[in-house]
């Protein structure tokens, strides 16, 4: 069980546990090959009460924190990491962002729905050429009377062809930081979402564009002071990333169980496979790397429990599970041999969904850049360094433009 758990978490483990290995795990071939997701699945994983697990319980949450979202997502991502990453943009990236931004008059109109799976909620933040410089966003919001007119294009939008709420983020002037935060509903005129892309991984998951075109939005339905999004962006990131981290761990753990089963019965000139030192040796690997991300990842989250900063903790726990997971279900195909590389095991569709994490949320050569500028921030705490983030910003941004995960 989870570092730091209380009864109450292993019982709420020990639930989603169960639902994943019901309603999950026999589905999650289908969906990856039919690319959909599970019907009613938000209604299903509202009922389980886990949509608002950071949400305060007065708006219907259940009033917890980082490490119990890591727990759940490990456990739903070793069943089907496509729904987990559904899950994280409603539960995550939509219901936990505005409970910490939002008023409280938006808190009691969409919270509610959200966290009983009623309404789907999704986040925009990527745009076709802004991904990691996220700052480069042209999608601009105007003021008009009591309305802000939207227009613009958003990419890479997980639940974009489902929602029916989004976390928006638009430009409304011309500083570079000028960001701010908009609640937009599908049936706002202005509003329309492209076609799913077809992704190799992560398939059970939709994604697609979104375009906002004189998209009319109240006054009201801006999350915060017009300008100041950016820190409570920035911010907001930690914990996403170790949720996505927390992806990784199930994805691992998932491909360890089933190349370990698959050695233990599968013989070769008179001996299971296990017992040749080329296989058993990938397997203590998986194992090694997944115990040591596993600590990583419920390390950070328990900095963020305890509202200390994170962007190290975070970025570090991320990079590492993540490049983890894709090598553990390289090596559980290659243990698997042939039968690891066709669709009747799920190593394939595994290492295909892992690799998406290494880029979604920050990509793993923008947060080693994080992980640096987190040291030069404690041995000099009184310098700018701006000019210099800036420039890296500028120097990465062709070579890892893409953030595709919820954003």
């Amino acid at each position: 069980m989870a570092p730091y758990a209380s009864n109450d978490l292993r019982l709420l483990t020990e639930s989603v546990r169960r639902f994943a290995e019901k309603e999950l795990a026999p589905h999650a071939d289908e969906l990856d090959r039919e690319e959909r997701l599970a019907p009613g699945i938000f209604k299903r994983l509202g009922d389980l009460g886990i949509l608002g697990l950071t949400v305060p319980q007065q708006f219907g949450g259940a009033g917890l924190g980082a490490v119990a979202l890591v727990s759940v997502m490990e456990e739903m991502s070793y069943a089907d990491p496509g729904t987990c990453l559904s899950y994280l943009a409603h539960s995550l990236l939509f219901a936990h962002n505005l409970a910490v931004t939002g008023s409280p008059d938006q808190l009691r109109r969409y919270l509610p729905d959200v966290i009983s799976g009623q309404l789907v909620g999704a986040f925009a933040m990527t745009e076709p050429s802004a991904g990691s410089d996220v700052l480069s966003m042209q999608t601009r919001a105007v003021l008009q009377g009591d309305h802000y007119v939207l227009n613009g294009t958003k990419m890479f939008i997980t639940n974009g062809p489902v929602a029916d709420v989004f976390l928006v983020c638009a430009r409304t002037g011309d500083d570079r930081k000028d960001i701010s935060m908009f609640i937009v509903e599908r049936s706002m005129r202005g509003f329309s979402a492209g076609n799913r892309l077809n992704k190799m991984g992560m398939r059970a998951s939709p994604t697609s564009e979104l375009v906002f075109k004189d998209c009319r939005v109240p006054i009201e339905n801006r999350v915060g002071a017009e300008g100041e999004s950016v820190k409570t962006m920035m911010k907001n990131l930690d914990i996403e990333r170790v949720g996505l981290a927390a992806m990784s761990l199930g994805i691992a753990r998932a491909c360890l169980d089933i190349s370990l089963k698959y050695a233990s019965e599968r013989e070769q000139f008179g001996q299971a496979i296990v017992s040749f030192q080329s296989v058993s040796e990938k397997i203590a690997n998986m194992y090694i790397g997944y115990r040591a991300a596993r600590a990583l990842v419920y390390e950070a989250a328990q900095v963020i429990d305890e509202n200390r900063r994170a962007n190290q903790e975070a970025a570090t726990a991320k990079v590492f599970a993540t490049e983890m997971a894709t090598q553990t279900a390289l090596d559980a195909i290659q243990v698997m041999g042939g039968y690891g590389y066709i669709r009747q095991f799920p190593v394939e569709r595994l290492m295909r969904d892992a690799k998406l994490l290494e880029i979604g949320g920050g990509a793993s050569g923008i947060l080693r850049s994080v992980i640096v500028k987190e040291f030069m921030r404690k041995l000099h705490p009184k310098a700018d360094h701006s000019k210099t983030d800036h420039a890296k910003a500028e120097q990465s941004r062709v070579a890892a433009s893409v953030k595709p995960v919820g954003q």
